[in-house]
């Protein structure tokens, strides 16, 4: 796939711009002023795999496809090309003024899980130094909040997979819960084949029959919402047939009595009623995960994106600790991360309860290291604002004027009519992004910005593995980086210096503000990012090397986490008791039927940037709402009848694709597109109490036929 612009003469080696696997690619200039992708088999992760939104990833690129010009809202409502001095004026203007009239806490940030590392820490920066505001936080809330949460709680650090993903095909077992890398992250599923063939066996939980859960040995197909009670139901099994691992618990934890209490409440007949899943398939389950001498369990969006997700995340830890599956070699829990930067997007600040470093913003230790680096008071900080949907929910009433950056709330926040309405009611929105996206489309002034294959930037895979991006084409003229929009943004705030333009110069502070944090960058520099295949954090400074330019005996890095000791106090992992719960919303007379959403391979979260690929169109141009044949049967539906799924929050109508891959009781819809197909229309905002994750992948629903 080729895109127009200038470039330099030589291929350059980089990182595809979508999901967390962040392939290895190359660009090379072509006759005309164009770039070509290819596969780039020296990278270990894909090892010169594509998947289609990798291949046709520089289509976004062109012109037609993307922004160019600045916009602003005229007088009578229409967006207008405008210069960048009007439009970042206005948009400082209309920030100054709001924090003039109700107060700093009145401006909003909102970020995303795809920004780089610089841009997520320079967001993160600017929110509290220049805006003073409290209320800022990003789209990965809704990505992997819950096992960030489980794995802090039980381990004393989140990484989304301590263990390279080399490691999955050497393991004896792997179970993944709601998760499909067939699909989402194609690549991938090359690990789970290895595995296979190597002898060890897979076992997939998903209501769905995916195209992963067609290459499992095992498929357990739980009603929604029920995975908590599923591994609860697989621990009291691992107790009742003494397959607990009595010295590592002994050695390595501390809480198991507790926990040991709590899954014996969840006999296996108990499960089953919850689950649907047979008392025959839990034993064979714990029979295969238990046999060889390795196993991993790996979770993604199913369990985590629940209003129980953090327990959920925590209930298959507690499985793992049981029977001696983490902190030893080819074993342990691990997620699956899903946006570009997914990990180092929520290391460095634009959280709403972090500071860089994956320091905790209540730490008056961790507010003053930051403090210095930047150079303010630490009292200057503001403490911990909202999370992501309670800032959307807040917009218009206590939140009155936005910064968008790398995000498209109107299409992926649950409950989205509600969210939409709520962008609407804003004094004031600003977006910042390569497209003009659903929310974009709201805004007073919409700045187009670079992305990817324009910009050099680092960003941190599913395995915690930095990486080096690199610029291999100048943007059209008209777009700038986001680093050059927060500049610009901070001088007219009054803040002249703090906010640099070139990424490796934030890259460098961001080593600063990250040593001696649980993500300690220090040791990680650009020169050595660009000499090897990564760095995987934490990766110090050496002791004694107070200089983080020029470390004398760089620390190697750190690709297993856990082999010595856990990230707690006591160097021992924490067992959490917990207890199945029914979900926020369970069906009743009127929504008989559950929903959960989900992606397809051809498109990506919002769909703002696939969506404008003809290839990536063709193969998925629309949404659908798949449902099982006796549910189709009994609305007298045929494939590709139009059906409106409807919620307690909307409607949404989309064609029938009817299949028996899915359980009896559950419809399932992709989230990709807007319009009258939007599946968060639908989704319910409810909170897990710790990881504020929304209940995206379980709400109750009635399914009704439409008549042309």
């Amino acid at each position: 796939m080729q895109s127009t612009g200038t470039h330099s003469p030589a291929t350059t080696p980089t990182h595809c711009p979508y999901c967390a696997l962040q392939c290895g690619m190359n660009l090379t200039p072509v006759e005309g002023g164009t770039v070509e992708v290819s596969e780039r088999a020296d990278f270990p992760v894909n090892r010169g795999a594509l998947c289609a939104k990798g291949r046709t990833a520089a289509a976004v690129l062109a012109p037609g496809a993307r922004l160019t010009s600045p916009l602003v809202r005229s007088g009578d409502g229409a967006l207008v090309p405008a210069g960048w001095d009007e439009a970042l004026d206005r948009i400082a203007g209309n920030l100054e003024r709001t924090r003039a009239r109700y107060g700093a806490d009145a401006l909003g940030v909102f970020g995303g899980g795809g920004l780089t590392n610089e841009k997520a820490y320079a967001l993160g920066k600017f929110a509290r130094v220049v805006l003073g505001t409290s209320q800022i936080d990003y789209n990965g809330r809704f990505c992997m909040s819950s096992a960030a949460a489980a794995g802090t709680r039980a381990f004393g650090l989140d990484r989304g997979l301590p263990f390279p993903l080399e490691d999955v095909p050497r393991t004896g077992c792997v179970i993944l819960v709601g998760s499909n890398p067939a699909e989402t992250m194609p690549p991938s599923l090359r690990y789970f084949t290895e595995l296979r063939e190597n002898g060890g066996t897979l076992i997939v939980v998903d209501p769905r029959r995916t195209k992963t859960a067609e290459q499992a040995d095992l498929h357990l197909a739980p009603r929604p919402g029920t995975d908590l009670a599923l591994a609860l139901g697989m621990l009291h099994l691992v107790v009742a047939e003494g397959r607990v691992d009595e010295a590592y618990v002994e050695e390595r934890t501390s809480g198991w009595e507790e926990a040991r209490a709590a899954a014996m409440a969840h006999w296996p007949e108990h499960v089953e009623r919850i689950t649907g899943v047979s008392v025959p398939e839990l034993r064979e389950a714990v029979r295969l995960f238990c046999a060889p001498e390795a196993a991993m369990v790996l979770t993604a969006r199913g369990p985590e994106q629940q209003a129980k997700g953090t327990d959920t995340v925590g209930a298959w830890i507690n499985l793992c600790l049981a029977t001696g599956r983490a902190g030893r070699p080819l074993s342990g829990y691990g997620c699956l991360t899903g946006q570009g930067n997914g990990q180092g997007g929520r290391e460095h600040g634009q959280k709403a309860d972090q500071l860089p470093g994956y320091r905790k913003l209540t730490d008056p230790a961790a507010r003053r290291h930051v403090a210095g680096v930047w150079g303010v008071d630490p009292d200057s900080l503001p403490g911990p604002g909202r999370s992501a949907y309670e800032l959307l929910d807040a917009l218009g009433t206590d939140v009155r004027s936005l910064l968008v950056m790398g995000s498209n709330p109107v299409v992926s926040a649950p409950r989205a009519a509600h969210v939409e309405e709520r962008l609407r009611s804003l004094d004031f929105l600003a977006v910042c992004d390569v497209v003009l996206s659903e929310t974009a489309q709201l805004a007073d002034v919409v700045l187009p910005v670079t992305q990817w294959a324009e910009e050099t930037g680092t960003t941190t895979s599913l395995e915690g593995r930095v990486l080096l991006r690199r610029r291999a084409l100048t943007p059209p003229d008209g777009v700038r980086g986001d680093l050059e929009v927060l500049h610009g943004l901070a001088g007219r705030l009054g803040v002249e210096k703090g906010f640099p333009t070139d990424p490796e110069e934030v890259f460098e502070e961001l080593r600063r503000a990250s040593a001696g944090g649980p993500a300690d960058y220090s040791g990680i520099d650009y020169r050595r990012l660009a000499q090897e295949d990564g760095v995987f954090w934490p990766c110090p400074v050496p002791t004694g090397g107070d200089d983080t330019r020029n470390p004398t005996a760089p620390h190697p890095g750190t690709p297993r986490l856990f082999l010595d000791r856990f990230a707690t106090d006591d160097g021992r992992a924490r067992f959490v008791p917990v207890a199945h719960r029914p979900s926020a919303e369970e069906p009743d007379d009127e929504y008989p039927v559950l929903l959960t959403t989900g992606r397809v391979v051809s498109q990506y979260q919002s769909g703002a940037q696939t969506r404008r690929v003809a290839e990536l169109n063709a193969a998925a141009p629309g949404p659908f709402v798949e449902l099982h044949p006796r549910l189709a049967a009994r609305l007298g539906a045929a494939e590709g009848d139009p059906l409106a799924v409807v919620s307690r929050r909307g409607r949404a109508v989309a064609p029938a694709r009817i299949t028996t891959g899915i359980r009896p009781d559950t419809v399932f819809m992709p989230f990709h597109w807007p319009g009258e197909g939007r599946a968060n229309t639908l989704t319910n905002p409810a909170l897990d109490p710790t990881s504020r994750m929304p209940e995206f992948k379980v709400c109750a629903v009635r399914v009704e036929t439409v008549t042309p």
